[in-house]
């Protein structure tokens, strides 16, 4: 059977994604068809319903749960790894900023709606081309995800908030950033398999680290390796591997969704 599946190119989907889509791990009949996306474009894809199994937005999820249901394995959650919010110099965020957010359905637009709720000329720009945009002076601030968080001051940009670090100060839970779920419109066989196939190549690939390393040098926009493992180790965990309780629980917090339907 052949299902479409949709990730982002960002270095933790294709360290966890590897083994699943190169063979390296036993797929047992199932075959994936990858597509590549900003995580804004997933979402926009997912809410209309034209995938089998997609990475989106944790902020997105309480809009689709009619669609789509949430994978156990594959989840980018944790502590200290939250989206930055950075200037080209000090701002006031009591004044009415203009900002560039990687898209209004994400789970960093969402944190910013919480923490900074004076916040409200966004912008959406790609998520990779935000640092650039502050940069030069087309925003008064921006809220970098991916890559962008670890090399924003290479670029004379300074941190204004950690988004992740206020969230968990408010509430002592991880923050969910991706989910990867699957269609209702599928067999509930084929999608019990999908998600067991994504917490094996999620095993695989945190017992095999360098088995994916070309893989995910080819889709990352930071070639530094520096960059990429420091990506990697903090949006890869023990989270990726199954949600948990307290994962559970943290998912519940952000979109308000009962943990016992999750």
């Amino acid at each position: 059977m052949k299902l479409r599946l949709n990730i982002s190119p960002c270095p933790n989907d294709t360290f966890m994604f590897d083994a699943l889509v190169n063979g390296r791990i036993d797929t047992r009949g199932l075959e994936f068809e990858v597509e590549y996306h900003d995580i804004e474009r997933l979402n926009l894809l997912a809410l209309d319903s034209r995938v089998d199994i997609t990475k989106v937005s944790y902020a997105v999820l309480p809009l689709i749960t009619d669609m789509y249901t949430l994978l156990d394995a594959g989840s980018a959650l944790g502590r200290g790894n939250g989206p930055l919010l950075v200037s080209g110099g000090e701002v006031d965020t009591a004044r009415p900023l203009r900002i560039a957010v990687p898209g209004l359905n994400t789970t960093a637009n969402l944190l910013m709606e919480r923490l900074y709720p004076g916040q409200r000329d966004k912008h959406e720009v790609l998520f990779s081309e935000i640092a650039e945009a502050v940069a030069a002076g087309r925003y008064d601030a921006g809220v970098l995800i991916h890559e962008g968080r670890f090399t924003y001051a290479d670029k004379g940009l300074v941190q204004v908030g950690d988004l992740g670090l206020m969230w968990e100060e408010r509430t002592g839970l991880p923050l969910p950033l991706g989910a990867i779920v699957a269609s209702r419109s599928l067999p509930d066989e084929t999608v019990r398999l999908a998600g067991e196939l994504v917490r094996e190549s999620v095993l695989y690939a945190l017992g095999n680290p360098d088995a994916s390393r070309r893989y995910v040098r080819s889709y990352a926009r930071e070639l530094d390796p520096t960059v990429i493992d420091s990506h990697i180790s903090l949006f890869v965990n023990d989270f990726s591997v199954a949600l948990g309780d307290i994962g559970r629980q943290a998912v519940a917090a952000l979109t308000g969704i009962d943990p016992a339907g999750l």
